[in-house]
């Protein structure tokens, strides 16, 4: 991991980078609400169809849930998270649930209520970059099927759950979840046994599903401002980009920001980063320069800082001359925008 020069050595401008980080972080804002659109396959809901414990998890084979009370029995889900926002990774879902079948004009056995629901239960999203690396969870309580919560995002179908907590990058998190609706033809699950083996599930297969999340984080990132404008440098030799020495087009610069989350190397919460390993961002960390995805190079906290990080990024070749706005990005939770000259490269 080559992050240059500016990570050796203490020098007065690394002394104000830290304080503002410190104050900055001291000063922030709940952030605003982000959207994610996660997609699970293999998507298997095992069914208790059985009080014959002995049986549970047995049978190596495809199944189909039999002999389904009426109400009032518990259902178990696993799938495996194959991308947010489009972007590949890994993780896994998990989802317990007691159904309680409700409806406004109920069917013997089922209850009757006010509202139409088919369960209530608990779900995790446990999401892993692809070589994976734990960025962290997400965990909702609510209420599967009809319909989805007032005030949620516009793809959301079905269901009624909200965000409770998150670990690592989403720690704090609170926000509201739903069921994107289904393309036509799509199976959202398979429905299986409890007697099936989930050791199996992903050579067995089964449902795809999209989940449209509402997420309000804890903190977003922010690059840090100093008296002087944003704090980014040239990498080369660690001074601040400004009017008088501009960024160049396909240049390499050196980002410092705050709220980029858990490290991989442990920290504990408050203490200050090592400088050996350098400690890398757990979280997918992205810069856009006018919109357009830059090439990150590494994303670490900075040794010595409780919350202070250094993203070092490329400026795109075809950057246009003039004003260039530069957001960060991690755990597709962005920051507000900043503004950085950028000349043609000599």
């Amino acid at each position: 991991m080559n992050l240059h020069t500016p990570l050796r050595g203490k020098t007065a401008f690394a002394m104000a980078l830290c304080a503002a980080a410190c104050s900055q972080f001291s000063s922030a804002q709940v952030a605003p609400p982000v959207i994610l659109q996660i997609d699970l396959t293999n998507n298997v809901v095992y069914f208790q169809d059985t009080t014959d414990v002995s049986k549970y998890a047995t049978d190596p084979n495809v199944t189909t849930p039999t002999a389904i009370p009426r109400n009032f029995y518990r259902v178990e889900g696993i799938a495996d998270i194959v991308a947010v926002n489009g972007q590949p990774l890994k993780g896994t879902y998990a989802n317990s649930v007691a159904a309680f079948v409700l409806r406004t004009a109920p069917t013997p056995g089922q209850g009757i209520s006010d509202t139409v629901r088919q369960a209530v239960g608990v779900i995790t999203f446990e999401f892993l970059r692809s070589d994976g690396t734990p960025i962290g969870t997400i965990v909702t309580s609510g209420l599967p099927a009809g319909d989805a919560p007032p005030g949620s995002p516009t793809a959301a179908a079905g269901g009624n759950f909200a965000i409770t907590g998150g670990t690592g990058a989403f720690l704090g998190a609170r926000g509201q979840m739903s069921v994107a609706a289904a393309a036509p033809g799509v199976v959202t699950q398979r429905n299986a046994s409890i007697t099936e083996d989930p050791a199996n599930r992903q050579r067995n297969g089964g449902g795809t599903v999209r989940w449209i999340a509402h997420v309000i984080p804890m903190a977003r990132p922010e690059v840090t401002m100093l008296s002087s404008g944003p704090a980014i440098t040239h990498s080369s030799d660690f001074s601040l980009v400004t009017v008088a020495k501009p960024a160049a087009q396909g240049e390499i610069l050196s980002l410092f920001a705050t709220g980029l989350g858990p490290v991989t190397a442990r920290v504990d919460p408050g203490q200050p980063f090592p400088s050996s390993p350098l400690a890398a961002v757990n979280a997918p960390v992205q810069v856009t320069v006018n919109g357009k995805a830059a090439e990150v190079i590494a994303a670490v906290g900075y040794p010595g800082a409780a919350d202070a990080y250094q993203v070092n990024f490329r400026v795109p070749p075809d950057t246009a001359r003039g004003p260039a706005t530069i957001q960060v990005t991690a755990a597709w939770v962005s920051g507000a925008p900043v503004s950085i000259p950028v000349q043609e490269r000599p």
